[in-house]
């Protein structure tokens, strides 16, 4: 039966240990109360793929300062979040490694139509397969509609930073409300004008790569 364990963000917690210095919680659900604690700033991607592992928390907005820099939150929220890792047997091959994430949060943004600013609701859901290296990436790109990357250095991911990196990428890239609560002060005729392209938008092309 999966066990149930609380982990600290560091790898070398402690038995009973359930928060990061920050103070938010974190849980990580593992095939066996022997398996040891992941660090989400660090995840060791191999060893969390083999171990089937789960990851669950909540990171205060604040914390994902390039979203919050460029779209700060409505309020003080959190960003609940879940990760877990595979591997997926291959016939006479090594086993694929899988990272599948979900996150949801809210930023606020301004209308680029009206000029106010109003709430928007970011979920990212993606499942990234991960290789070697760039060249095994690129090949599998043109054979396969999988979402692929090369490992990093040392088999190493920042979540955080890569939670982060998928909310921005959901991002709107012409917020505006679907229907604008005052009257626009522009005339009728300017209304099918090209809207300014979102700052994001140079961010697109990471769904398909990223360093």
């Amino acid at each position: 039966m999966t066990a149930m364990m609380h982990a600290s963000l560091r790898s070398d917690a402690r038995p009973g240990a359930g928060q990061d210095p920050a103070g938010q919680r974190v849980a990580s659900k593992l095939p066996d109360m022997s398996a040891p604690a992941f660090d989400t700033r660090h995840l060791d991607l191999l060893r969390f793929s083999a171990a089937a592992g789960t990851l669950a928390g909540e990171w205060p907005a604040a914390a994902l300062d390039r979203l919050s820099l460029d779209a700060p939150p409505a309020g003080a929220g959190t960003v609940p979040w879940t990760a877990r890792g595979e591997q997926r047997a291959v016939s006479g091959g090594a086993p694929e490694l899988w990272l599948h994430l979900q996150a949801t949060a809210a930023v606020h943004l301004v209308c680029q139509r009206c000029l106010q600013g109003f709430d928007h609701p970011l979920h990212a859901e993606r499942s990234i397969r991960w290789v070697a290296d760039e060249a095994e990436a690129e090949r599998l790109d043109e054979l396969s509609d999988d979402d692929v990357l090369a490992l990093p250095a040392a088999g190493r991911v920042d979540l955080q930073q890569l939670v982060e990196d998928e909310l921005i990428l959901n991002l709107p890239l012409v917020p505006r409300h679907e229907v604008c609560p005052e009257p626009l002060a522009m005339p009728a005729d300017d209304l099918d004008a090209p809207l300014a392209p979102s700052p994001f938008s140079a961010l697109a092309g990471l769904k398909t790569r990223r360093g």
